[in-house]
């Protein structure tokens, strides 16, 4: 039989147009697109498949070339973490620094001063009207039941068993809290101090008229009144302060020239002491506790007009000598001797320029604790007591473990630990 070989070649021929068809077709639309060349664009692989080289197939690539040490782990950035700045911790004990401080009342402590024990303190409480005694525990016992309303101004004796009270109406009484007695004294005394053993007063008396002004002393219940010096116009100079070696009753000032003041002492029985020279204005004087040296505070424009501290000896023919600064700014009020070459200071931390003559409207800066040895003229300081205080009426406890307050704003007595 022939073969049609006609036959088989057009079968050839129909079967290769079909091909070449069905190549076309997937050329054209079905056929995936390639990357172009240099990109880094996916490819995404089928099932089990792995991508050809050269192709990022979302596989994640290290930054370091993907190389690293055996047993590395990847470390995840996190956010930085803001870091306060540390606060500083109050020491309970005074170091220097940032110190621990105790509120003994959540009243004002009027007129807080040592009791005649050396530990405990004794004030007036002006809500209720009566005097408490408060020891470092905060432990309170009324001084007597009898109530005292409206108290203005309390000077105490030394021995602290007495007091003179001052009234807004100007009515003046003795009380002494020993005896539960009082006695009323002239309305026109004022300025009192008692004598070192409490039995006496330097005061003055203010009459009407000029030629009615005197300097006088009297017994502490006011009776046996004496004229030691006529003041005439001086009462803004003259300062009652009755020294505690019993030689001086009271110190006045004159001008000497604009920057510079002359300092009389005056005696019990009319002593021609020396006259001291010192610098400024705003006297605020303050008795060691011998007698024998003057802590006192002044002003000029040397150091703007702002109250600054000064040492001198005065006593008998050494009165004025050995006078020097001690170089801090400060008022005498807010210091206390420990003992007779030891005190210690309130300093604020900040007073503008003119803050000696507007005490009470600038005198608001928180303050802190300096002691001064007044033999080496070495000071150091000891606290700044936590809770930005403004010390006035600071006392130290006898045996020297205690260090009392009173803070300006709030009036409340806090105590701070000094060993």
């Amino acid at each position: 039989m022939a073969i049609n070989w006609k036959k088989i070649l057009l079968l050839l021929g129909f079967l290769a147009a079909i091909v070449g068809i069905g190549y076309l077709l997937y050329f054209l639309f079905f056929r995936p697109s390639l990357p172009p060349v240099g990109t880094n664009a996916n490819t995404n692989a089928q099932p089990g498949v792995l991508p050809g080289t050269g192709l990022n197939a979302n596989i994640p690539v290290a930054v370091n070339g993907g190389l690293l040490p055996p047993g590395a782990e990847v470390q995840i950035p996190t956010a930085p973490v803001a870091v306060s700045p540390t606060t500083p911790i109050a020491s309970p004990i005074a170091a220097g620094g940032l110190t621990q401080t105790t509120a003994l009342t959540n009243v004002g402590a009027y007129g807080a001063t040592l009791s005649g024990d050396g530990k405990s303190m004794l004030y007036y409480d002006r809500n209720s009207g009566l005097f408490y005694r408060i020891d470092s525990a905060g432990n309170l016992t009324p001084l007597t039941d009898r109530i005292f309303y409206q108290v203005e101004k309390i000077t105490w004796a030394p021995n602290k068993e007495q007091a003179v009270l001052e009234y807004p109406d100007g009515a003046n009484i003795v009380y002494n809290f020993a005896t539960d007695k009082q006695v009323t004294v002239p309305s026109h005394w004022k300025d009192f101090d008692f004598a070192p053993n409490s039995t006496q007063l330097v005061l003055k008396s203010m009459g009407q008229t000029r030629e009615n002004r005197w300097l006088a002393v009297s017994n502490a219940d006011g009776s046996g009144a004496k004229k030691i010096e006529l003041l005439g116009e001086k009462d803004a100079t003259v300062y009652p302060s009755w020294s505690p070696n019993d030689q001086i009753i009271a110190m006045y000032t004159e001008d000497k020239d604009l920057d510079q003041q002359n300092l009389f002492f005056v005696g019990l029985n009319q002593e021609n002491f020396k006259l001291a020279i010192i610098e400024g204005r705003g006297f605020e004087p303050q008795w060691s506790p011998e007698g024998d040296k003057l802590l006192y505070s002044t002003y000029s424009s040397d150091n703007g007009y702002r109250p600054s501290l000064s040492i001198m000896s005065a006593q008998g023919d050494s009165i004025g000598q050995n006078r020097r600064s001690l170089k801090l700014d400060t008022w005498a009020e807010k210091c206390n001797f420990f003992d007779n070459d030891t005190v210690y200071c309130a300093v604020p931390q900040s007073l503008e320029e003119g803050a000696g003559i507007y005490k009470d409207q600038m005198d608001s800066a928180p303050t802190d604790i300096y002691k001064i040895d007044l033999q080496t003229g070495f000071k150091s300081k000891v606290a700044t007591p936590d809770g930005n205080h403004n010390i006035q009426n600071l006392t130290v406890s006898s045996d020297g473990r205690y260090l009392y307050f009173v803070d300006k704003n709030d009036g409340r007595l806090f105590k701070i630990n000094l060993r």
